[in-house]
């Protein structure tokens, strides 16, 4: 018994194609070149799909992510911090004093963020220490 090649193009393949009578979502072609849904056996030739266009979209927070987690919670945190002044000049202005707060953001192993903010001018900047 020989294997005969599907009709689709690698690229068509790749895509995902959804059965227009149910929707459910179709496996590649078979050996016969047919393209058959599993749910409501709708059957069609692949090669109607070989120049089909798909189109997909989502909302942004469709596929969660643990580093878009991450970094909300460091939006939210450094949206809540509240700063103290050093004597330390800023680097832009010259103004005598800087808020700072600090944040662990990398290992526990390592130190903390320093994130300094001029009252005057707004100039931010941060040191690993």
């Amino acid at each position: 018994m020989s294997k005969s090649t599907p009709a689709l193009k690698p690229d068509t393949v790749g895509s995902l194609i959804f059965c227009p009578e149910c929707g459910n979502l179709l496996d590649i072609p078979g050996e016969d070149d047919l393209i058959i849904c599993n749910l409501c056996s709708y059957t069609h030739q692949s090669i109607d799909f070989e120049n089909f266009e798909v189109v997909t979209t989502s909302k942004p927070g469709a596929f969660p992510s643990a580093l878009r987690n991450k970094r909300d919670d460091v939006q939210r945190d450094l949206k809540d911090a509240t700063a103290a002044l050093v004597q330390e000049p800023c680097p832009k202005c010259g103004h005598p004093e800087m808020e700072y707060y600090t944040m662990q953001l990398r290992s526990a192993d390592e130190g903390q963020t320093v994130f300094y903010t001029c009252p005057k001018c707004a100039y931010k900047t941060k040191l690993n220490s």
